[in-house]
């Protein structure tokens, strides 16, 4: 049974090493041209928590603006240009949405419990997996740069 499971191995460990990396940059970009999109066009249903996370700046502005930024990223993403500086914007953007922890732990945590999140709570929760697909993507960063200085 164990040689199945190597014979198996032995073909899909390649692929994956392979395909895995591309995918994960473009299911970002899809992922961010989604969420960017709905802000945009004000459907969002996390544009009322943006603009009362981020009080001190117009969200009529703010809110589009944000989207807009996400779908420049989710565009670089899906093309895959620009790495350094789209992971940059991507990671700075997703960190940037830890701050309703402290604006509003009210509304992110339960009964103040800094265990039992909210919806909203594991609505940002969820972007450390986000990050750490942006961290895996970087790490292509510098074999593509080397394949193109090999080639040029």
């Amino acid at each position: 049974m164990w040689r199945g499971v190597d014979r198996v191995d032995a073909k899909l460990v390649p692929f994956l090493r392979t395909a895995a990396v591309p995918l994960l940059r473009i299911s970002l970009g899809i992922v961010f041209v989604w969420f960017g999109a709905l802000k945009v066009f004000d459907i969002s249903p996390v544009s009322a928590l943006v603009a009362r996370t981020v009080y001190w700046v117009d969200p009529d502005l703010f809110v589009p603006a944000l989207g807009a930024l996400e779908m420049f990223v989710s565009l670089m993403l899906l093309v895959g240009r620009a790495m350094r500086l789209t992971l940059f914007l991507f990671v700075a953007q997703m960190v940037g949405t830890f701050l309703t922890f402290f604006v509003l732990p009210e509304v992110t945590f339960r009964d103040g419990n800094l265990l039992l999140l909210t919806v909203e709570g594991e609505f940002v929760v969820k972007n450390l997996v986000l990050i750490s697909a942006a961290m895996v993507v970087g790490t292509t960063i510098r074999r593509r740069s080397a394949r193109g200085r090999a080639r040029g």
